[in-house]
């Protein structure tokens, strides 16, 4: 294995905050703030200085943030963390809303703001004016109220657990059984799953009510129809509409839909059912034994960094710092936050990898997906200002999907057997495909809740049930099921923590087919045009970004089209 001689970064010297400094309270923090408000500033030098020294705050403020969130996510029953993250976002962000605004106020009524350089900060000013038209002072406890519930969403699917075999396990744990070939131990599994979330429905529909409640009515304080349009606004998409979405949906309708549904049937035939049921669609078709990447988390994660390695030694340090700097926690356990994230560590800039792994080639995947978040953040770590760090997702999830697809090509690190190697590959593929229609079904319904705020509980699951049944599966069959259908949405965090971060999956993926297509083409260029996308963090457009790589920004039916016959060329050389 290529190796080199690793830099453990160190945090950047601070300028503005005393070296020692910790955030304790408000009333620590309130000195800078005012400091910052009440500055003159009287040159375009002055100004970039004043810019230089608020991001440095900010960039400490996400920090200690994002630790008391990892800490928190890595035990979800320890009341100790759970507090410290609750008084930051109960306490302390109610505090800095205000002042942000102001200083935001500060910024565009200077002067000297049309003196900065028009290219270096044209997204940066974009986002600050689109953060003063949406600012209300009256949604900031709102606000607090709803990342306050939003938390519950963890703490009641953290503590989900079911007992196969005499065993007590996570549900990400019980989800391995639904690759067994024995398909009585896949249906058992598949039905305690869904009989474990059936019995928080009932919590888990109040909460979201709760939710839907005060996202409206932040929305309708801000002076927007909905909160769809809302967060339309807030996440920053200048680059396309709620219509460019239903449009996407309709796209990948006409595409997707149908391979898939020949996937299925081929499916169906290798494994000489009458029937597909749910539990039947995570088995090898051939009827081998589920793959098995690797059997630890130590495992796991030393084979990644010796694909990233053979990918480019650059990618290998980024993962192999971390694992110096002891900013991964890998393996799935009871108390544990379900899914995965990189978090960027602003100050530092070497970002923390969560993940519930067992042994799949799903965890292989999101092992390689965060990993490429992480690599985002070291080629953005260097940026001036801490605002330049943060693209939006549809190029931070261009990151991640692009690096599950250029590792294939050493995937024999996890693979020895050449059959297996080749099922890995498939499987990635198929599933690759399937993340459009699975997008496209939580996109559309988000769209859905939030033009329609008064709904029952009842007309929402019945919405779910008609766009999951255009969309997913069409030759699978839920009889004697239907009971769990209505609730199959409650399984997807975003629709809770993250609303509205979905769709940007799709784009990104489409995306990520591309950058694949390219290094397919040519490695080398292929990579360097992948890096350097990257390096541009949020100073350009996501086209922009997207053009760096080589790449467009399209989701109209003939490039949907045109990409999948190249997901479908490959899969066939497979």
């Amino acid at each position: 294995m290529q190796t080199t001689e690793l830099a453990i970064p160190k945090r950047k010297p601070r300028v503005y905050l005393s070296e020692d400094f910790k955030i304790e309270s408000w009333q620590t923090l309130q000195p800078y703030f005012d400091e910052l408000k009440a500055r003159e500033i009287n040159s375009v030098e002055e100004m970039e200085k004043w810019m230089q020294d608020r991001s440095e705050l900010e960039s400490v403020l996400s920090e200690d943030l994002g630790w008391r969130y990892i800490r928190m996510t890595c035990d979800t029953q320890n009341d100790e963390t759970t507090k410290a993250f609750q008084y930051f976002v109960s306490e302390i962000e109610p505090q800095i809303a205000p002042y942000d605004h102001e200083l935001n106020l500060k910024l565009m009524h200077s002067p000297y703001v049309n003196g900065l350089d028009k290219e270096k900060y044209k997204i940066y000013l974009r986002g600050v004016e689109r953060a003063l038209e949406i600012f209300r002072e009256e949604n900031i406890p709102l606000q607090t109220e709803i990342s306050t519930k939003q938390q519950q969403y963890a703490a009641i699917t953290g503590a989900m657990t079911v007992t196969l075999d005499g065993e007590e396990m996570t549900l990400q744990r019980a989800a391995d059984r639904l690759k067994k070939t024995d398909r009585a131990v896949r249906e058992e599994a598949w039905r305690a799953i869904h009989d474990r979330r059936f019995e928080d429905r009932g919590k888990l529909d109040s909460l979201f009510d709760e939710l839907l409640q005060l996202r409206n009515q932040l929305a309708l304080n801000a002076d927007f129809t909905n909160f769809r349009d809302y967060m339309f606004a807030a996440l920053g998409r200048f680059d396309y509409t709620p219509q460019d979405c239903f449009d996407f949906h309709q796209s990948i309708q006409e595409t997707i839909v149908p391979l898939l549904t020949k996937i299925d049937e081929e499916r169906k035939l290798k494994l000489g059912l009458e029937q597909l049921r749910p539990w039947d669609l995570d088995v090898d078709p051939s009827g081998k034994k589920p793959l098995e990447p690797f059997r630890k988390g130590e495992e796991l994660l030393e084979k990644t960094v010796q694909v990233f390695y053979k990918l480019d030694t650059f990618l290998g340090d980024c993962l192999a710092t971390m694992r110096e700097m002891g900013h991964l926690d890998l393996e799935s356990r009871k108390g544990k936050a379900p899914g995965g994230y990189n978090y960027p560590l602003d100050e530092i800039g070497v970002p923390f990898i969560f993940m519930n792994a067992t042994s799949s080639l799903r965890d292989v995947i999101t092992m390689l997906h965060e990993g490429g978040h992480a690599v985002h953040s070291f080629l953005t770590r260097e940026m001036s200002l801490n605002a330049f760090k943060h693209p939006p997702s549809e190029v931070a999830e261009l990151a991640s999907m692009s690096m599950e697809l250029i590792s294939m090509d050493y995937w024999d690190t996890f693979f020895k057997d050449e059959d297996e190697l080749r099922r890995a590959k498939r499987t990635h593929l198929e599933s690759v495909l399937e993340t459009f229609p699975w997008v496209a079904t939580v996109d559309k319904f988000q769209h859905w809740i939030y033009e329609h705020p008064e709904q029952t509980p009842e007309q929402r699951h019945q919405e779910w049930i008609s766009i999951f049944e255009k969309f997913n599966h069409k030759l699978v069959s839920w009889d004697g099921l239907e009971q769990y259908k209505p609730f199959t949405w409650q399984k997807q965090l975003h629709i809770y923590e993250v609303p509205f971060y979905y769709i940007e999956y799709a784009m990104a993926q489409l995306g990520a087919i591309a950058v694949w297509k390219n290094y397919k083409e040519n490695p080398a260029e292929g990579l360097a045009a992948y890096k350097r996308a990257l390096s541009l963090g949020y100073t350009v457009s996501i086209g922009e970004v997207y053009e760096a790589a080589g790449i467009k920004f399209d989701f109209s039916t003939d490039y949907i089209k045109s990409l999948a016959d190249f997901v479908q060329e490959e899969m066939e050389k497979i």
